[in-house]
């Protein structure tokens, strides 16, 4: 993980190293910043290969590269960037004009603020940008499918392809980690990648009594992972609330709602690991949300693959954000283009199998983990973690009926939804300013309403 900057326009070092400054939590080991043929280009780097990124950047690129077909990069040509995005939006990216017009680009919102810059865009996944033109080369789309073979070499192909996935990722020979919330998604990774590493770090947070708690201590003790919880209180969880908001760069509620224990537990797994495995997107691929149960079979395929190209600007926005708030690198091993394309192929009547979730995925895992984990119905990461409804609850002692109708709407004609929503917003625009143009943030899909009283 690293942050990328640079403004189209020579003799900008000064505006460029105050973008990075505003990044600088990305990456902490090292910083360069160029000017090669009539633009400013710098990296702001992490722990491990400096060199790599130098050689990169005298080359007039710079990346932030994650894994393998994860990445966000920018390419010095002809005094201008051309900008490019990975396929399904692991690694973030902004762009938007200075104040003489010219192209600026940033790893996060908050470096292109720092400029004053305007018309600000997230890159979109699968695009590239050069001279004012998006063109895209990536789209999730249905390939063929596997409707000929038989469940258990299904099963089978997928669990070979996320152990390469994971081996891919996995560096032997030092200390990993993962994060565990006790579910199915994460506890999948971290088996995969016990066998890999002499000693696998596992990270759990929420309240006490908390039921991931109780599930994440389940799957690393069948493991054998060095297991580290995050037993935390409503007075924390409210002093966080600022600098989770100030990383994610968003209020909509339930993402900053799930962010929460994502920033929690990456700031304690920043503690013992470099890196850490993140089960997102595993409920996109394999149908893992109670909504699609209550949907046509004969929609579910497109609607996974919606629900997948919306990862970019949601929960991978959380698992970016909270990592780079840790010091740690988030490997999504879920999202490995093979591993990717393969889920695509599998028949949507192998993930929703008599009324249970991701039925392919947990037969693919049998044997690898406790039979009470393998068969956990999906819980929402808020609700397993313990937080529930106590935001909701706080918002509505905080914020009066009047308060929230008349500060609901907002200037660029968003409404929120909850007086929670509003909550964030309150802390999202003390720390960014009353911005008008918010084009770039991503919203929950389908996000609960405001209720009607009874």
């Amino acid at each position: 993980m690293a942050a990328i900057a640079g403004i189209a326009a020579a003799n900008r070092k000064k505006q460029v190293n105050q973008m990075l400054d505003r990044m600088a939590h990305r990456g902490q080991a090292g910083r360069l910043v160029v000017q090669p043929g009539g633009v400013t280009i710098g990296i702001d780097w992490p722990e491990g290969q400096p060199q790599a990124f130098r050689l990169l950047l005298e080359q007039n690129l710079a990346t932030d590269q994650v894994a393998d077909g994860q990445f966000a990069r920018a390419q010095a040509i002809g005094g201008t960037f051309a900008l490019m995005r990975d396929p399904l939006g692991v690694a973030p990216l902004y762009y938007g004009r200075t104040a003489e017009d010219d192209l600026c680009f940033a790893s996060e919102v908050k470096g292109l603020l720092a400029i004053e810059a305007s018309d600000i865009q997230e890159m979109p996944p699968g695009h590239t940008y050069l001279n004012g033109v998006l063109a895209e080369y990536f789209r999730p789309a249905l390939p063929a499918r596997l409707e000929d073979q038989p469940p258990r070499l299904i099963a089978s192909r997928l669990r070979r392809l996320l152990e390469t996935a994971v081996e891919r990722y996995a560096s032997k020979g030092m200390e990993f980690g993962a994060w565990l919330s006790g579910g199915l998604d994460s506890s999948v990774l971290a088996a995969l990648a016990r066998p890999l590493i002499p000693v696998l770090h596992t990270f759990a947070a929420g309240f006490p009594g908390a039921p991931d708690l109780h599930y994440a201590r389940m799957v690393a003790d069948h493991i054998k992972a060095d297991h580290h919880e995050v037993i935390v209180t409503m007075d924390e969880v409210l002093s966080a609330l600022p600098k989770v908001i100030f990383h994610l760069e968003s209020f909509d509620a339930l993402l900053v709602r799930s962010s929460l224990m994502n920033y929690l537990v990456a700031r304690e797994a920043g503690k013992y690991v470099p890196a850490a495995f993140s089960g997102e997107g595993g409920d996109e691929l394999f149908a893992g949300y109670e909504y699609l149960k209550n949907l046509p079979v004969e929609t579910l395929p497109e609607e996974l693959i919606d629900i997948t190209g919306r990862l970019h600007n949601t929960a991978l926005q959380r698992v970016d954000r909270s990592a780079a708030a840790g010091g740690i690198i988030p490997y999504v091993a879920f999202l490995d283009p093979d591993v990717v394309l393969y889920a695509l192929r599998i028949p949507v009547q192998l993930k929703l199998r008599g009324g249970v979730e991701k039925w392919i995925l947990r037969q693919s895992m049998m044997g690898m983990l406790p039979d009470e984990v393998l068969n956990r119905p999906k819980a929402k990461f808020w609700q397993g973690a313990g937080v529930q409804d106590l935001l909701e609850e706080h918002a509505e002692r905080v914020i009066s009926d009047r308060d929230f109708e008349v500060e609901r709407c907002l200037s660029n004609g968003w409404k929120l939804n909850t007086k929670e929503e509003l909550l964030y917003y309150r802390a999202f625009r003390e720390l960014f300013g009353p911005l008008e143009d918010l084009e770039w943030m991503g919203r929950t899909k389908n996000a609960p309403k405001k209720k009607a009283k009874s």
